[in-house]
């Protein structure tokens, strides 16, 4: 294997330092944790295309803010690294404080409510009728009046509840299919009298 090839792949070069290559993911995981709680939970549930776009040319965009103008294997590895280690040391710190994690993650939004579809936050949140249908749709709920709760997770998950039918519905329902059966069979008896 040529030895210029394992230099120039493994190399970090005088200009980027490795603290630097430490630090730079630092500053950018603590940009991209701010930026998306000031965004709002719309971005991290990706309903539509745009969203799509922005995350990956987000993640495009701060590429070699994270690198600089190093890219040497060592160099990524490093900044890698540093990335996965802070993100794990702050799941692990937010699993112990509840509140903090409120704070950073936000709360949950409740976009549906007792079957009552919350316009309000609909606007705040930026999503609209069509794609909360969607949203519901591919959960296996065919319309929104079939909803009882729908509630955006800070994690931007959206997750449905459907209504559960009262006993006076059950009650109804059964009644009326009684009732479709009775009239059948009185229409068949009319017809049987009629040719009588």
């Amino acid at each position: 294997m040529d030895s210029a090839l394992l230099t120039n792949m493994f190399y970090l070069g005088p200009t980027v330092s490795v603290i630097e290559k430490l630090l730079r993911p630092l500053v950018v995981y603590v940009f991209l944790v701010v930026g998306l709680r000031l965004a709002g939970k719309r971005e991290l549930a990706q309903l539509n295309p745009f969203d799509l776009i922005v995350l990956l040319t987000l993640s495009n965009t701060l590429q070699n803010a994270i690198i600089g103008n190093d890219t040497s294997v060592t160099g990524g590895v490093i900044g890698g690294t540093t990335l996965l280690a802070v993100n794990y040391l702050v799941v692990r710190f937010l699993y112990k404080h509840e509140k903090i994690e409120r704070v950073v993650e936000g709360d949950p939004d409740y976009l549906v409510r007792r079957g009552q579809i919350q316009h309000d936050r609909l606007e705040k949140e930026l999503i609209t009728m069509g794609e909360l249908e969607v949203a519901a749709r591919k959960q296996g709920i065919a319309s929104l009046g079939e909803v009882d709760e729908a509630v955006l997770e800070p994690g931007g998950a959206m997750v449905f509840t459907a209504r559960k039918p009262v006993p006076e519905d059950l009650r109804h329902n059964e009644l009326v299919r009684r009732f479709d059966a009775l009239s059948e069979e009185l229409r068949q008896l009319r017809i049987t009298i009629s040719r009588g």
